[in-house]
């Protein structure tokens, strides 16, 4: 097995991890939803047993670790549900796992990691690079990073939804709006599913995949962005191995405001009965503001269900 964490994702490699995946976790529901006149459907992946898709990758690139690679440990770097993860998939396969997480990241996902094992080490958000954090643990102690999103492992295995739509479907969707941070699942989504329309929808001012897509080049996060209650969608910029996948088969990227992604969750738990976390409704929130043409096969990723009861209630209560 190739272990250069520099090869590219293939549809194989996708294939391969939802195989993985189907051996220890069922398939999230995918959900009739009525937007307007039509009729499409949402992917729960807030169900996931850490509350969001990241299980998918986090377990393919861990069980892929050789028997050395596992006893030196792994260190990924996440705001919350890579985290979970990682430390999720590590518990189980008995791996030492250290994730660099922002100071700021919200309270109930640095629990939720704390409570599955893994250490936890903090930085500050803005003003320290997360990804030099992480290059640090990793030349003092070793092991192996497991990227959030820039990984061909992680890739993959995010793909992997894409394989489970299709079963639940009969056949592959004609576009999947998928709530983007660095593109590690609008990535495995293109794989998965090579005749599907792949729409990264990211929070404004934070849509570095989309604008890298229309540069054709790496874009960093301007120094002024605008703050964004999708704290899960908030990358610097992406990586050359996903805008390498993304440049030709992605749609141009749609962006979406904190009000319509509140607008998203209250949808989602008024007419879906799920919780679903900011960045997670992000997808929702661009197909419900009339940003993307809608039909019936087109599938609306939920991503995340992580947030706290208060914040949560909040939200419910507020009305735009």
């Amino acid at each position: 097995m190739i272990r250069d964490n520099m090869r590219m994702p293939t549809r194989e490699g996708v294939i391969e991890a939802a195989e993985k995946v189907a051996a220890i976790l069922p398939p999230t529901p995918l959900l009739p939803v009525r937007i307007g006149n039509t009729r499409c459907w949402v992917k729960a992946e807030t169900l996931q047993p850490v509350g969001a898709f990241k299980i998918r990758g986090a377990w393919h690139r861990l069980s892929a670790l050789s028997e050395e690679e596992k006893a030196r440990g792994v260190v990924a770097v996440s705001s919350g549900n890579h985290a979970q993860g990682v430390a999720w998939a590590a518990a189980r396969l008995g791996i030492k796992a250290a994730i660099v997480m922002p100071r700021d990241a919200p309270r109930v996902k640095l629990q939720a990691t704390h409570a599955l094992g893994a250490e936890i080490v903090l930085y500050e958000r803005p003003g320290e690079d997360r990804d030099e954090v992480a290059a640090r643990l990793i030349a003092e102690r070793g092991g192996t990073l497991v990227h959030a999103f820039g990984d061909p492992w992680v890739i993959e295995g995010q793909g992997s939804a894409g394989i489970e739509i299709t079963q639940q479907l009969g056949r592959q969707p004609s576009q999947i709006l998928a709530c983007c941070g660095g593109g590690g699942l609008a990535a495995g989504l293109a794989l998965a599913c090579p005749d599907s329309a792949i729409v990264p929808v990211e929070p404004e001012g934070w849509d570095m995949v989309g604008q890298a897509m229309a540069a054709g080049e790496i874009v960093q996060v301007a120094d002024d962005a605008p703050k964004t209650i999708c704290d899960a969608l908030q990358p610097p910029a992406t990586k050359p191995v996903n805008l390498s996948i993304l440049k030709d088969r992605a749609e141009p990227g749609v962006t979406v405001d904190d009000d319509e992604v509140r607008a998203a969750q209250r949808f989602a738990f008024s007419n879906l009965h799920l919780v679903v976390e900011p960045g997670g409704a992000a997808a929702l929130a661009a197909a419900l503001a009339g940003k993307v043409p809608l039909d019936a096969d087109t599938v609306i990723m939920l991503t995340g269900g992580n947030t706290d009861a208060e914040s949560f209630a909040a939200m419910l209560a507020s009305t735009g």
